[in-house]
């Protein structure tokens, strides 16, 4: 569990990231996933866009996630939202 400091820093570093991961029409897929889980290692820090016509909204999608990738959430702006997991072999981030 991450305090209201250490989400407020990753909110200010997350204001830099672009947005690499949609969440489309298929929703949450294994495959997806998979490739969030593997870009949480490599980064710690990830900002993913819920499309319009997907299945999920951006606060049920971000439920999702933290239970099924065992992340941290850090915020849903809009369409957008951000979710951080500490690297077990890629340490970037110190909070």
């Amino acid at each position: 569990m991450i305090t209201t400091k250490q989400r407020a820093a990753l909110r200010s570093l997350a204001n830099r990231e672009e947005a690499l991961y949609q969440i489309g029409k298929n929703g949450i897929t294994e495959n997806l996933l998979q490739t969030l889980s593997d870009a949480l290692e490599a980064r710690e820090l990830i900002k993913i866009t819920v499309q319009e016509y997907a299945p999920l909204t951006p606060k049920e999608a971000m439920g999702e996630l933290t239970d099924r990738l065992g992340c941290e959430p850090v915020q849903v702006i809009g369409r957008r939202l951000v979710v951080y997991r500490e690297s077990r072999t890629n340490k970037r981030i110190e909070l």
